[in-house]
This record gives structure tokens, sequence and C-alpha cells, in this order.
């Protein structure tokens, strides 16, 4: 019997390349309502919920002239339209997405990122029919590192969560899955020597070094 039923990937990072185009998309959009963004700072929102991210800078910076819900729209629009216009896959992708669904994997989307650019990030990628359940930590009480996020994806696909292995490229986003019960692969371009990731199964730096004979390695 197979042991492991289902693959789950993160998004940003993982499926697309758009880590730089979020960063974009809020130095935009914090600049024009008057937040000075620190690289520091923006390393510690990386990982965060917009809705984070934008309570985040209104409480060390607080402005008056637009509501926050409002702020963090801006954002969410502006980081879609640089998707649609400049998005790009994560090399490998589509191949190994591919050989998942020919294996008779069930495929699973869980990301801190807004349901709204799901859809908007599988269309430009052409992966909308590879996916079985997607779900966005927006509907979930916490985002990542809160495992939940991941577990209504196991739930949506009908699986155990000990039955599933996740794709991340953050820390949080490993914590969120192995708190979920998840095996996990890490996909690191940068930070692979960082001691924080050794809390993933596996490590690999593209998605070519993925045989998917080590799935049965992934302990």
């Amino acid at each position: 019997m197979r042991r492991f039923k289902a693959i789950i990937f993160d998004m940003d990072g993982v499926i697309i390349d758009s880590v730089a185009l979020w960063k974009r998309a809020e130095k935009e959009v914090f600049t024009s309502v008057g937040v000075e963004l620190s690289d520091e700072l923006c390393e510690i929102t990386e990982s965060m919920t917009t809705l984070q991210v934008t309570n985040f800078w209104f409480e060390r910076q607080p402005w008056t002239n637009k509501k926050l819900i409002d702020v963090e729209n801006e954002v969410i629009e502006r980081v879609g339209c640089l998707i649609e216009e400049e998005g790009t896959a994560i090399h490998g992708i589509e191949e190994i997405i591919h050989e998942i669904k020919c294996q008779g994997y069930k495929i699973g989307l869980a990301t801190n990122s807004p349901s709204i650019l799901i859809p908007v990030v599988l269309k430009k990628l052409q992966l909308e029919t590879y996916f079985d359940a997607i779900s966005s930590a927006e509907h979930e009480p916490e985002g990542k590192p809160n495992p939940s996020v991941y577990l209504t994806v196991a739930r949506k696909l009908n699986v155990e969560p000990e039955t599933c292995i996740v794709f991340e490229d953050s820390y949080s986003g490993l914590l969120a899955a192995k708190n979920a019960g998840m095996k996990t692969v890490a996909v690191l371009k940068d930070n692979y020597e960082n001691v924080e990731y050794e809390i993933a199964d596996m490590k690999i730096e593209n998605y070519a070094q993925f045989d998917f004979s080590a799935i049965n390695e992934v302990r």
C-alpha cells in the first residue's frame, strides 16, 4: 500500500518566482502612505499574510490618510498585476507537477497569500487543471507557521496529514507543515546551510534534484 497519497505545495517561491514582486508592491504601496521600509524589517514580514504585514507596518508607522483594508487591498491588487505582467514559474515546477499527477498522487496548494491571487498564479503558469485542492490562510484563524491551512488542504483532499509531503521554501512554512504532522521537502536556492531548515525531512536546491524514488526516503 502506498505510504504517501498527496503532495502539497506552497505557492510564492515554490510554484511562482514572486517574492521580489511582493517586495516591489509592498514598497510602492506602503511608501505612498508615508512608511519607510527597512530591509531588516522586510525580512520579518516576508512570510506573513498581507493582513499581518499591513498591521505590522501600521503599528510601527501609523498613517491617517487611508484605511488599513484599503492599503492591504492595494498591495494585493498590485501583486496581481505584477504576476500577470512579469510572473514566471519556478524552474522545473511544471515537470514535477506533471510527473506527480501521472504517478497518481493528489495535489494540493496551501499558501499565506490571499485566495484571490491563487487563480491568477495558476492561470499565469497554466497549471489550473493539476490541483485537486487549494486553500489560503486568509480563511484560517492564523497564517503559517500555524498548521491550519495545511490541515484544511488535507481535509479537502480527503487524506490523513501523515500521508502528505509538503514542498516549502520558508522556515515558517516548514514549521506549519511539520506541526500538521506532514513530511517536508525544503526547496532552497538560498539559505541552504541555514540551521533553521534542518527541520525539513529533505532539502533540495531545485526540482531537478528530486527523484521520485526519493519519496520513500522522506522519513
